[in-house]
């Protein structure tokens, strides 16, 4: 059974299909991320949640209420707002790690 992750935002860079090449399952929510989305999407049984979008920063308290242990993982250029920070696991800037590192790495956890 592979672990599912759930990406949610925009994902120009391919994240969500670098993972599925590590064995992730990959749900995606494109609008809002609001505990019905990510009901629908899976995160009662989710290992990951990746956010690219952080005007949707709510979304990891969301996320974390729904599942504590799924780890929130932000991949986005964008600073990550203070009050989601506690709450975030791992913050990746695209320009900095490139996807097929960052999707090994968070397969090998």
């Amino acid at each position: 059974m592979s672990e599912t992750a759930i990406v949610a935002g925009p994902d120009p860079d391919g994240l969500g299909d670098a993972l599925a090449s590590e064995g992730f399952s990959i749900a995606r929510i494109d609008g809002v991320v609001s505990a019905t989305a990510l009901e629908t999407a899976g995160i009662d049984d989710a290992s990951l949640f990746v956010l690219t979008n952080m005007d949707e920063a709510t979304g990891i308290s969301v996320a974390k209420e729904l599942n504590p242990d799924v780890r929130a993982v932000v991949y986005s250029p964008e600073s990550l707002p203070d009050f989601a920070a506690g709450q975030t696991d791992l913050a990746v800037d695209p320009a900095l790690l490139d996807v097929s590192v960052v999707a090994e790495e968070l397969a090998a956890d």
